[in-house]
């Protein structure tokens, strides 16, 4: 080979490996970009329960919108409301959502902070009774022996439903179990009544109990609360705003589309909390679940003409948590006195979307 052949052939041969390696290196740029900015993203722990408010977050976390938002979502798995509140000393959860009852609680214990609505759940928290059941004919309660997981929304709804009878907890017997430990006690012969909000309930209704009152009908009203840790809120009201956002966009989707996500709802409960129900269950879970808009919930949080939508319905709550003896009279006081209603973040967000100035 020539000389001249031969720095042809050297140069091209250089060349190529300069191309290989410029390649190698743009694309390794490119996934350590990738990588870097998924590791620097955000990342918001949202507790949550085997209920329905928490197929909005885990289907934006499913679909992506929470990437396509700026943050990574993380769901935390809670049995009910009160673990909830007992994990956050150890500060294992940024945001969630919880029911009115233990949100009351984290705000005395904890200052954490009511951020938003995630749904209305009076209509589904009942008390249950089989089929051959005396209390489905009007016998008075009084006596019994009632399955409940205490401490928590369904309590609440039976709470009312004794007094609605003129009693109290202590004329029944109170057994504490988490709900499906009270489904299966309940199956197996023990409790004359069982308080089950969904989709427990649904499971009851498919073994043939029957429903002998629900929230709605004792006048128990219940509101799924969106909560906040009130440390991590604090430091980073801009990831709190940000959660809202995406929750947000779900419930509009969830106002949109209704029943019609009923086969996605089955398929989530199936995977979240390892259950199965009917395709008319399903439907009838989603209609049962009232969800509010960014709007709507302006308005239920509004305080400029008195107290809001939303402080009676907690003062309801605090009411019974006292009439309970969980609260003393000054602890009832001093939590609703407190800033644990907060509609900062709500706001913050509805400047962000032009609604408010």
């Amino acid at each position: 080979m020539s000389s001249k052949k031969r720095i042809v052939t050297l140069c091209a041969v250089a060349f190529s490996l300069l191309l290989i390696a410029v390649a190698a290196t743009g694309c390794g740029s490119s996934d350590n970009g990738s990588k870097d900015s998924s590791e620097d993203m955000p990342k918001i722990r949202v507790s949550h329960q085997p209920e329905f408010e928490t197929f909005l977050t885990y289907r934006a976390i499913q679909e992506g919108l929470d990437k396509k938002n700026g943050v990574s979502l993380e769901l935390k798995f809670f049995d009910s409301g009160m673990p909830q509140v007992e994990a956050l000393p150890a500060n294992e959860w940024d945001v969630g959502a919880t029911g009115g009852v233990p949100a009351i609680m984290a705000a005395l214990r904890y200052d954490a902070y009511i951020i938003g609505i995630a749904d209305d759940e009076s209509l589904a928290n009942v008390v249950m009774a089989r089929p051959d059941s005396p209390l489905l004919k009007g016998e008075s309660p009084k006596g019994k022996n009632i399955l409940v997981t205490t401490v928590s929304s369904g309590h609440y709804a039976l709470s009312q439903y004794l007094k609605s009878s003129g009693l109290s907890d202590k004329d029944v017997t109170i057994q504490n179990l988490e709900q499906a430990q009270a489904v299966a006690a309940f199956d197996s012969g023990k409790g004359d009544a069982v308080a089950l909000w969904a989709p427990f309930m649904y499971t009851g209704l498919q073994k043939g109990w029957e429903v002998v009152a629900s929230g709605d009908k004792v006048g128990a009203k219940i509101p799924l609360v969106l909560i906040a840790n009130k440390k991590f809120a604090d430091e980073h009201p801009d990831q709190v705003v940000k959660f809202l956002d995406i929750y947000f966009q779900k419930i509009d989707e969830m106002k949109k589309e209704g029943s019609n996500l009923a086969t996605d709802y089955q398929a989530f409960l199936k995977d979240w909390a390892g259950m199965e129900v009917s395709a008319e269950d399903a439907k009838l879970d989603i209609e049962n679940h009232p969800v509010f808009t960014l709007e709507e919930q302006l308005k239920m949080f509004d305080s400029s003409q008195g107290n809001s939508e939303v402080y009676q319905w907690m003062d309801g709550i605090a009411t019974f948590f006292t009439e309970q003896g969980k609260f003393k009279p000054e602890e009832k006081e001093k939590v609703m006195q407190s800033p644990f209603i907060n509609d900062k973040f709500l706001k913050m967000l509805a400047k962000e979307k032009g609604l408010i100035q």
